[in-house]
């Protein structure tokens, strides 16, 4: 029997701990009547409930990918490995001798082979890690997934439909014809096609893995739809723990220089200008070529491969944590200029309240919509953040899966002859998908929370 220790890295607690933080908030928001109506506002659009079911699938990726443990090899060395791991590990183990297209039986270039005989012959080889030809058919194989993923996601629905039923206390016959007619308030008809188109995806992904390489391999042979899917991670830890350093930082500074003026708001300001006067990019870098050197002078201080990885990225997260919050912060102090000219504030402050207790009680409260818009919008940007410092090559580890990494090899493959276009394509599908999504969710958050946008609704 393997025997698995579960070792979390600390990527993977700061990402477990902020999902714990998420649902503190919306147990919150479901006590708040004002702020759940304003959250169900947002999902009444058809695009925001699939662009959020869509971000969804992708946290959940990067949750099964974020528990470690370690387990005994094959080698009989203990390895690190995660959930995700377990569940591809037919992808994870598995590697061919070099590049092979997207469902294709034989290698990509043609190889000098001697055979039998003796002779040399100048063709391609065949795959070690598929199918047999003559008994794979991808028609067969996708009616087979679209069935799995038909009852599967079917039984989701109708559990769902049930709960729904009893908590609008409705009969589920007559709940689910107002479901399938479009006559609830939140378009769960669209949320419902949603989940089948991405379960159907996913398992018809899973299923195809197994015969074929469904997006290819790579130059050392790994399978692209297995390193697009640990990529995942990297790109949503980029984009939600950076927001976790950037967060404290532009509330306290931003509420703290509109609220006490003077020469409080001058030094504030006169940091963030200053920093706003670097280039991003060579302060990132500079960062990161100091962070590697510190690494590479203390090499008992993470002997492990994945360990080194993994505080890189930690590293980046701060870096770019650090150098993000301006925007918000500048957001945030002209707010709080204007909140702390109102009555209530003015008032408050003639009655000796305590500053802390301002802010506690109105000055944070009416900045929250400002906070939700910009981390809901800066979430896209710093994905691609990523994927461009790992193509310049001061992003994460040169080992990590990261969509920036497979950009990067993905360049000199697109000058060969015959061009390797599918690692690009890859990166590019899946990273313009998360990003896609996260724009048009942020869009309506920005519609709904924004109060200039309230009449428009």
């Amino acid at each position: 029997m393997a025997e698995f220790i579960l070792t979390p890295l600390w990527t993977d607690w700061m990402i477990w701990g902020l999902v714990g933080a998420f649902a503190y908030l919306g147990f919150l928001i479901q006590r708040s009547q004002q702020v759940r109506a304003q959250w169900l506002g947002i999902f009444e659009s058809k695009l925001a409930m699939s662009s959020a079911i869509i971000l969804l699938s992708y946290l959940i990726i990067a949750l099964l990918d974020s528990v470690h443990f370690q387990t005994l090899g094959m080698s009989g060395v203990m390895e690190y490995k995660s959930a995700l791991d377990g569940v591809f590990s037919h992808l994870a183990l598995i590697q061919e001798r070099t590049y092979s297209a997207p469902f294709a039986t034989t290698e990509y270039t043609k190889s000098l082979v001697v055979n039998a005989a003796g002779q040399v012959q100048h063709i391609k080889q065949p795959l070690e890690h598929i199918a047999n030809p003559a008994q794979f058919s991808i028609l067969s194989q996708s009616l087979l997934a679209i069935g799995y993923a038909s009852l599967s996601s079917g039984l989701l629905i109708l559990l769902h439909l049930f709960w729904r039923s009893r908590v609008h206390q409705s009969d589920f016959i007559g709940w689910t014809k107002q479901v399938i007619h479009g006559q609830t308030r939140l378009p769960w008809r669209t949320a419902y096609f949603t989940v089948w188109v991405l379960v159907s995806l996913a398992v018809w992904f899973w299923i195809m893995s197994h015969s074929v390489h469904v997006l290819g391999t790579d130059k050392v042979g790994s399978d692209v739809l297995y390193e697009s899917l640990k990529s995942i991670r990297t790109g949503v830890l980029i984009g939600v723990l950076t927001t976790l350093v950037m967060l404290p930082l532009a509330l306290f500074l931003g509420i703290s220089a509109g609220l006490f003026k003077g020469w409080v708001d001058d030094v504030i300001q006169y940091v963030y200008t200053t920093l706003n006067s670097i280039p991003g990019v060579l302060l990132i870098a500079a960062s990161v070529l100091v962070m590697q050197v510190i690494l590479s002078n203390h090499p008992d201080w993470f002997t492990r491969t994945e360990e080194r990885a993994d505080i890189r990225l930690l590293f980046l997260v701060l870096i770019l944590g650090l150098t993000s919050w301006t925007g918000l912060c500048r957001l945030l102090r002209a707010e709080t200029l204007k909140l702390s000219a109102v009555d209530y504030v003015t008032a408050a402050k003639a009655f000796g309240i305590n500053r802390l207790t301002i802010i506690r009680r109105h000055i944070l409260p009416n900045v929250m919509h400002i906070v939700l818009i910009a981390v809901v919008l800066d979430f896209s940007g710093l994905v691609l953040a990523e994927a461009v410092l790992s193509y310049v090559g001061v992003g994460v580890d040169p080992t990590m899966h990261s969509w920036g990494n497979m950009i990067n090899q993905a360049r000199l493959e697109m000058a060969r002859e015959p061009m390797v276009w599918w690692s690009l394509f890859s990166a590019f599908l899946f990273m313009f998908v998360l990003v896609l999504a996260a724009n048009l969710f942020s869009d309506r958050v920005q519609t709904v929370l924004d109060p200039r946008n309230q009449s428009s609704l």
